[in-house]
């Protein structure tokens, strides 16, 4: 899906061109626009028998499906301050021993809007969580932001299989999976 303008947000000409999807021109007044790739964050919080945590999406895109706790990055914020402020909303948990893993591209596609992103992804521990602490335990502490989470569910991933049975939302999550899964086998 390609974005674009029917006219100038500054002039209103129907002059606006569209350059690789990635930056607009109005030849009229010179408005020049790009649309650079948006910061994401998602969260991997797994107990000691590999069972992984995923909220269960409330919203489009992609509504239904699971995903890691995470979201855009604020202005202003560090990838690490964006992975404590969306755990704090979105599972109503702090989150500790926050480490980074990869980064991997991803298309969001938001009210007929295409978004690039560059998706970071984390492990970390909830604050409460301990070495015997099991999911179960885990998601019963926890609080969904109704707007964005369903539900939660945990899945155990140690495989590739594993990877390909989860309905994950977006691409990101599952290379990271497949990242995360390859690491574990080395």
């Amino acid at each position: 899906m390609k974005n674009d303008f029917n006219l100038c947000p500054m002039c209103g000409s129907k002059t606006i061109q569209n350059k690789n999807d990635r930056r607009w021109f109005c030849s009229d007044c010179g408005f020049d626009l790009y649309c650079n790739i948006a910061a994401a964050v998602g969260v991997i919080i797994q107990d000691s028998k590999h069972n992984i945590l995923f909220e269960v999406r409330a919203k489009n895109p992609r509504k239904g499906y699971v995903a890691f706790p995470g979201g855009f990055i604020d202005a202003d914020e560090s990838a690490e301050e964006a992975v404590e402020r969306e755990c704090m909303e979105e599972i109503g948990a702090k989150v500790k021993n926050v480490k980074f893993l990869c980064s991997n591209p991803n298309t969001y596609e938001y009210k007929n809007i295409v978004y690039k992103t560059c998706d970071m992804f984390f492990t970390a521990e909830l604050d409460y969580q301990d070495e015997d602490s099991d999911m179960e335990t885990l998601i019963s502490k926890l609080k969904a932001q109704e707007s964005e989470v369903q539900d939660f569910v945990y899945y155990k991933v140690q495989t590739l299989e594993d990877v390909e049975k989860i309905p994950l939302a977006f691409e990101s999550a599952k290379k990271t999976l497949v990242k995360l899964v390859s690491n574990l086998n080395k």
